[in-house]
């Protein structure tokens, strides 16, 4: 496969174009022939004519190619100069249609040339030989020019040499705008298929850009889901256990398990109406406001504590004001870790510890359970909290403790004032004081 100056090569015709080339060709072949038909009758000759057959054979040899013009480009213009050339040379009467041919066929070599290298190389060659053609003929008439050709000259040139030139001028024209017209339509056709291209590309990016989209809308609802029905679902799992067991000795406790279920689950649905509604919401509508923060974690681990668990909660530092994003961020991260360790840590105690530095805001829990290894790539809860964390730039680090237990650190930059690290903040609680839930 050839190609062009930049590596592009023109695709070959289409259907309908080879259908269309074929009509042409035969039509232009019948012209050709009928215009034979009036040059020996109006006695058009340009010297002994061959016979009928032969100048028939010479007509159809110049035109009829023109029927693969656009399937073989470069073939067909030397098969019709040849054909050309050889027909002027027996002498055969029919030279208007046929001149007509062969500018046709430079200007399609041009056009559709799928090597537009070697379609210039043919060209060149083809308009250098019709050149030298032409002086070969204008010498070899030179010995039939009637001695009263020129009777009427009346210029100031010499009426051979202006009759050679005129010749010379006419034949550039004609094959300088065989060559002109085709390089044009290769150059054209060029641009419109690097139109087309950059037009496929511009859809692919935006079919890319618009599923990047719905798959990150697709896992933000993800994460939320999980955070919302795991733990509320693990929460009440845990308090209907223990109501369970408590049923028959102590109905009070198992009323209050009770309770707590209820509760749980009149939240879960309202998170779950918020993110419906938020599914329901039309292109262009603004970004609901966060429903939960760093400032419902109190509330969060409340219920940890009526499942059973002792926690432990802290916050240090001069809080600083919050994205909406980020403090619900930070909200889940607790609320993953309170619910990971409800349903796989069996741990006792829960050390829940919010630290706002100069730079950033840490979040951490630990808990004293059976802090085994993350799984290869962690359960869904870990990849929903990393790609969070991801989201606001910050690191996530989760994994057992040395000393036991499991650890869950969550780091956020933050653009604020710098803050005392390690201060309790006023009408927080400090790391050592605990609230026990009856057991």
């Amino acid at each position: 496969m050839g190609s062009g100056d930049d590596g592009w090569a023109r695709p070959g015709p289409t259907v309908e174009q080879r259908r269309t080339d074929l009509l042409v060709g035969v039509g232009v072949t019948a012209m050709a022939l009928f215009n034979l038909t009036l040059a020996n009758s109006a006695g058009m000759t340009f010297g002994p004519p061959p016979s009928l057959p032969e100048q028939v054979l010479w007509t159809v040899a110049v035109a009829a190619p023109l029927a693969v013009r656009r399937r073989l480009p470069l073939t067909v213009a030397l098969v019709i100069s040849v054909a050309f050339v050889a027909a002027q040379f027996r002498a055969a009467p029919e030279q208007q249609v046929t001149s007509g041919v062969l500018f046709c066929a430079i200007y399609t070599a041009g056009a559709w040339g799928r090597d537009h290298r070697r379609s210039r190389q043919v060209r060149a060659g083809i308009v250098a030989a019709m050149f030298v053609w032409l002086l070969i003929s204008c010498w070899m008439s030179l010995d039939s020019i009637p001695p009263d050709a020129f009777a009427d000259a009346r210029g100031p040139v010499p009426p051979l040499a202006a009759a050679i030139v005129n010749a010379v001028l006419i034949n550039i024209l004609i094959f300088g705008f065989a060559y002109f017209f085709g390089e044009t339509a290769w150059v054209a056709a060029r641009r419109q298929h690097q139109l087309e291209v950059q037009a496929e590309e511009l859809r692919r990016s935006r079919d890319e850009a618009s599923e990047r989209a719905v798959m990150g809308e697709r896992l933000r609802i993800a994460r939320e889901l999980h955070d919302v029905v795991a733990h509320h679902v693990s929460v009440m799992g845990v308090q209907a256990a223990a109501s369970r067991r408590v049923m028959d000795k102590d109905p009070a406790r198992a009323r209050t398990a009770l309770s707590a279920i209820e509760q749980s689950a009149r939240t879960a649905v309202d998170e779950l109406r918020r993110m419906l509604a938020l599914l329901r919401r039309g292109p262009g509508a603004e970004e609901a406001p966060a429903t939960v923060g760093v400032e419902r974690v109190e509330s969060l681990l409340s219920g940890a504590r009526e499942a059973g668990l002792t926690v432990r909660f802290g916050v240090f530092g001069e809080p600083a004001p919050l994205p909406d994003s980020l403090s619900q961020a930070a909200y889940r991260i607790v609320q993953e870790s309170v619910t990971n360790t409800l349903k796989h840590a069996g741990a006792a105690t829960l050390d829940v510890r919010i630290r706002y530095h100069a730079q950033e805001l840490e979040v951490e829990a630990t808990d004293d359970g059976r802090g085994g290894p993350v799984r290869s790539g962690g359960g869904l809860g870990l990849i929903g909290m990393r790609e969070r964390v991801a989201l606001h730039d910050g690191t996530l680090e989760a994994g057992p403790r040395p000393q036991g237990g499991f650890r869950v650190r969550a780091r956020f930059p933050l653009r604020a004032q710098a803050a005392t690290a390690g201060e309790p903040v006023p009408g927080g609680l400090p790391s050592d004081l605990t609230a026990d839930a009856a057991a």
